[in-house]
């Protein structure tokens, strides 16, 4: 995330160097260790300013047609490539992965952050049981694609997933599905909105999508709740004048039906991982801090509950998961330890074990590392492509879609190299 991260830091005011009581912190205090877990809470949130997410799909459902993964598995029209042999930096950890088609390879404006693979939504690994290997990818729209803090696009389109039949790997086809907001348009129909976050990680559990807020916490989307909608309007989303419903000419959209929002603890939501190895199912979430090796999570900034606080070492956050509603088990985490390491770019747990993917620039290769609860400074275990995010954790015992080993999935954001691989999770 390291060319993205300025959109999320671009415009934040400077901050006096407080503590959230008002205390002043050097800039070498670490707070490493386990923490008081109990001071991060989330609240469900399953509406907005023009009322409850239910109401909006509903009177969506009304006038547009259902659509589930199936349906947007069935009509993937893109190509993928099999790699043929390890991205850059990442070496004998390489286990298999692909690389997307040429338009997606190059595309400035949309940059690649968050994997989860149907091997999280269901222990055997397949979506729906007995059905494909899938994996999910989300992108986020850059409309200032140079930094300069001028838009070279019009019109930020907010956040799309991509669905990948992974069942032939050395043939994957993929769609881009649209994520949208259901509100209310002037006239009171129902309609939605793009968006517009930077969708840093995800987690597919069960027909739920897990999306990090990175300011607020975590969206909900519903996989088996997808409309079908009109095309060929590349720059409309939502109900169009003339009655019909598009969404920047992508044929399907997944609607937000929830939200978990942050009241406790400051906390910066910028990647997320499910843990199927804890009992129950659980998923953490851990911080971008600045400077691989000296790293400073900043609470500064406007359009959030940020103080101007800043530590050195980011946190990482557990939530447990229901896996009979899906839903949070708790709203109130069950584990938080903190780790002296910057530049974190994704987590994926293992009961105490937490393995982070960790950039170093757009020309550097990036690192897998690893972590105990309680034990502040992680190892390195392999490398990573140039451009690392987000990870996902495939246990080797998956029933329907087993390897021979574990591996944990990762993929790059720099256009022109893009790649979506796995490692074996030892490293080796």
């Amino acid at each position: 995330m390291t060319m993205s991260r300025r959109t999320i830091i671009k415009g934040m005011a400077a901050a006096p160097f407080v503590s959230a009581a008002g205390a002043a912190l050097a800039p070498a205090t670490a707070r490493a260790g386990t923490l008081i877990p109990a001071q991060f809470k989330l609240v469900e949130r399953t509406s907005n300013a023009s009322g409850q997410f239910a109401d909006h799909i509903a009177d969506l459902a009304r006038v547009l047609p259902a659509a589930g993964i199936s349906e947007v598995l069935a009509t993937a029209n893109r190509p993928a490539v099999r790699l043929t042999s390890a991205p850059a930096g990442v070496g004998a950890a390489f286990s298999h992965g692909f690389a997307w088609n040429p338009g997606d390879q190059g595309a400035v404006e949309w940059v690649p952050q968050g994997i989860t693979t149907s091997a999280d939504a269901l222990g055997a690994g397949l979506w729906p049981a007995g059905g494909k290997r899938v994996v999910l990818v989300s992108w986020y729209f850059e409309a200032d694609t140079n930094g300069d803090e001028v838009n070279e696009f019009a019109v930020d389109k907010g956040i799309r997933i991509s669905f990948v039949d992974y069942s032939s790997a050395s043939a994957p086809v993929y769609r881009h599905v649209l994520l949208v907001e259901p509100v209310r348009a002037a006239d009171g129909t129902a309609t939605y909105e793009p968006v517009r976050k930077h969708a840093g990680g995800i987690v597919w559990y069960g027909n739920l999508l897990y999306v990090v807020d990175t300011y607020k916490g975590l969206r909900v989307f519903d996989l088996d709740r997808m409309f079908e909608v009109s095309t060929g309007l590349p720059d409309v989303c939502g109900k169009h004048t003339d009655g019909s419903h598009h969404a920047y000419d992508y044929r399907f959209v997944a609607p937000q039906i929830a939200a978990y929002d942050n009241t406790g603890t400051l906390l910066r939501f910028s990647a997320v991982g499910l843990d199927r190895a804890s009992s129950p199912d659980s998923i953490t979430v851990t911080e971008y801090a600045t400077s691989l090796t000296a790293p400073v999570v900043d609470y500064s900034g406007t359009g959030w509950n940020g103080d101007g606080t800043k530590v050195t070492t980011p946190k990482i956050v557990r939530w447990p998961l229901d896996y009979k509603t899906r839903k949070l088990a708790s709203t109130t985490a069950t584990e938080a330890v903190t780790v002296k390491q910057g530049k974190i770019q994704g987590v994926v747990s293992r009961r105490n074990k937490h393995h982070l993917s960790c950039s170093d620039g757009p020309s550097s290769p990036g690192s897998l590392r690893t972590v105990a609860s309680g034990a502040d400074t992680p190892s390195t275990i392999a490398g990573l492509d140039v451009g690392c995010e987000d990870l996902s954790f495939h246990s080797g015992t998956t029933a329907d879609w087993a390897y021979r080993e574990s591996v944990i999935w990762n993929l790059s954001e720099y256009a022109g190299r893009r790649a979506v691989y796995a490692v074996f999770a030892d490293g080796s």
